[in-house]
């Protein structure tokens, strides 16, 4: 009881309870590139990926700074980015919940002009040459987060309202055709929309209100992606290895001891392993042997690639010759949220 006491005095006065996640997904688009040769087939397809995904981001931050910018004069918990574990995976980009109904948001940043169709659900974006593009409708990704978390709510015992609306990140999304039913809005728009909701009977109370933001946020999974190589079918020899240098951006840092030496601009980094079996997890699979990390890291020791991976706190399998490696992405993630690097 002190420490749901603690939890209710701890966000009294604090709307935004999380915000987005790092993504590890992101992270391994940026690592895979300068790793294959400029003319590799597949750069394309990442540097395309990795926009997108830099698009989203850029979309469900103006939501998130909008937000933040317009205090909505009643109780509300702001959660961003946030997957509620449940029978079936589902991602909210943001959930506005208070004690009279919850409000999901599904955020879009895609430029062009749009059409809404209905019958299929389909989002059209038209580019400025004329070049039409096909999309899921959010219309369809909205209605779905609705149902789960209405299921997830109904196995914590909770009645409460949903309401929903699709968000276009910037005004310059020109919409020719809306949708029917679904409400649609820019970032400006959203806190009046959520005050323009109805509160004439409060479903929570206040212990009942925190308890079920404590579960929202302890209930959700962080994404973990599949490496790149998995997802794109590239085979591990197109990637150059090595440690790179952050000061020059080349890669063959040289192992030193307590320290690694770039052999081009001979900045040191003590922590360079770090980042580079980051980025074998990223972009490889989701283990390691000792070999594979002496071929990664360009080192010829085997002690000195076993003193490396245990001193990343690695999760160890298997015996002697068949003993690998994992990282605990989801850490990962946690530290990254924090503003630290593995284990800084």
């Amino acid at each position: 009881m002190q420490e749901e006491g603690y939890i209710l005095w701890r966000w009294k006065n604090i709307n935004t309870l999380k915000n987005r996640d790092y993504s590890l997904k992101l992270a391994g688009l940026q690592a895979a590139g300068p790793r294959l040769s400029s003319g590799h087939p597949i750069q394309s397809v990442l540097a395309a990926k990795q926009a997108q995904i830099e698009a989203g981001i850029g979309g469900e931050e103006r939501v998130a700074e909008v937000l933040r910018n317009k205090t909505l004069l009643f109780d509300n918990h702001i959660l961003h980015d946030v997957s509620p574990s449940s029978d079936e995976k589902f991602q909210m980009d943001t959930n506005v919940l208070t004690p009279w109904y919850v409000v999901i948001l599904e955020v879009k940043n895609i430029g062009g002009v749009l059409e809404f169709k209905e019958n299929p659900h389909q989002l059209i974006r038209t580019r400025e040459d004329g070049h039409k593009d096909g999309f899921e409708s959010p219309i369809v990704q909205l209605e779905r987060n609705d149902e789960c978390l209405e299921v997830w709510l109904q196995s914590r015992n909770i009645r409460i309202p949903i309401y929903g609306a699709v968000v276009l990140a910037y005004p310059k999304q020109i919409v020719a055709v809306p949708p029917l039913k679904t409400t649609l809005l820019y970032p400006y728009l959203i806190p009046s929309f959520i005050k323009g909701i109805p509160r004439t009977e409060k479903k929570l109370d206040d212990e009942t209100f925190n308890w079920l933001s404590a579960e929202l946020l302890n209930s959700h999974q962080s994404f973990i992606p599949k490496p790149i190589c998995e997802t794109y079918k590239i085979p591990f020899r197109d990637f150059q290895p090595g440690v790179q240098c952050k000061t020059c951006g080349r890669f063959g840092m040289i192992k030193l001891p307590r320290t690694w030496e770039c052999q081009y601009c001979k900045a040191t980094d003590h922590l360079a392993h770090q980042q580079a079996l980051l980025e074998w997890f990223l972009i490889f699979k989701q283990t390691i042997t000792n070999r594979e990390c002496r071929w990664f890291l360009q080192v010829d020791d085997i002690h000195t690639a076993k003193r490396i991976m245990q001193s990343l706190n690695l999760i160890e399998e298997g015996e002697y010759r068949y003993r690998e490696y994992k990282m605990d992405l989801a850490k990962v993630i946690l530290n990254q949220n924090k503003g630290f690097i593995l284990n800084r």
